[in-house]
């Protein structure tokens, strides 16, 4: 399958706790041939609910960090001077302090500080009972998360042509940062997913701002909609007045935390008004990204 015949949806948050990777874990229950992403790759944890077997693994070099050649090093102390976050002392770096930023490379006058690549975590391909997933697990303090996401992004299309697959389903991180620019960049539609509080309308109008930049049509979901529901009509007009899709309110259950504690998406266990809305946000999804109908009837659990 050519790439651009390929969908590709990102479920974002202007801000974290709103139930984005809820919302992503099922529709990974509902639709077929497709692909998950978790490009959340600071904090990944959808994988808690898809439960994956991992195929491959591979290590991600995504900065670099300063190595001192002690038989060149004078000792002149020059380095230790300039660095502003106190990183390096008489040729010893300490690599949490250190930003890898490089000025002491370029400082050294006998040229022994060089800078080499720093391991920063790994990136997984796995199997699920959903389908295929492509996950990372960046390393405590590491950056150039942005980077990672392009990484995961990029084998996820690989894996989306090689299976024939017409959907790759993206879990965003929350934010309006380089990570989340990295994960809208290319896709077919934004689903943003906020719920009924002064945090989240701010950061709602946000992220809708970076998704009309990128020109992507965009949808959104108010998840526990029923807390307050003044927030959720200013929600319901700013969503008319800026032409995005207000597709679902969901209420609040506290099945749905069960769900989640069992390690289960909520289209897998009792949570039948939530189900009900879920299904209806997906059939909207679908019709707007025009993949093929794929709903997965199955994964219905009722009760």
């Amino acid at each position: 399958m050519d790439g651009s015949e390929i969908k590709q949806l990102a479920i974002v948050s202007g801000k974290g706790g709103t139930g984005k990777t809820t919302i992503a874990a099922a529709f990974a229950a509902l639709a077929k041939d497709k692909v998950m992403v978790d490009c959340d790759v600071d904090a990944a944890d959808l994988h808690l609910l898809l439960r994956p077997k991992i195929l491959t693994q591979e290590k991600y070099f995504g900065g670099k960090r300063p190595h001192v050649d002690l038989e060149q090093c004078t000792q002149c102390g020059l380095c230790a001077e300039v660095c502003r976050f106190n990183a390096i002392d008489n040729g010893v770096v300490n690599s949490i302090s250190c930003e890898g930023c490089g000025f002491c490379s370029h400082i050294c006058p006998e040229e022994a500080i060089t800078m080499r690549e720093a391991f920063s975590g790994d990136w997984f391909v796995s199997e699920t009972p959903y389908g295929p997933f492509i996950h990372a697990r960046l390393g405590i303090g590491e950056e150039n998360s942005g980077k990672l996401v392009t990484v995961v992004r990029k084998k996820a299309m690989e894996v989306a042509q090689e299976r024939g697959l017409e959907l790759i389903l993206i879990d965003g991180p929350p934010g309006i940062g380089c990570p989340v620019t990295a994960s809208l960049t290319g896709v077919n539609l934004v689903l943003a997913i906020t719920e009924p509080t002064l945090s989240g309308i701010h950061d709602l109008e946000r992220i809708l701002k970076l998704s009309d930049h990128f020109k992507i049509p965009s949808m959104v979901c108010v998840n526990k909609f029923d807390i307050n529901l003044g927030n959720t009509a200013k929600i319901a007009s700013h969503c008319k007045k800026n032409g995005s899709r207000l597709i679902g309110e969901i209420p609040y259950e506290p099945r749905v935390v069960e769900a989640l504690v069992q390690g289960k998406t909520v289209m897998d266990y009792p949570c039948n008004e939530v189900q009900g809305v879920v299904h209806r946000m997906w059939k909207e999804v679908e019709d707007s990204l025009k993949v093929k109908k794929c709903l997965n009837t199955k994964s219905f659990v009722t009760g």
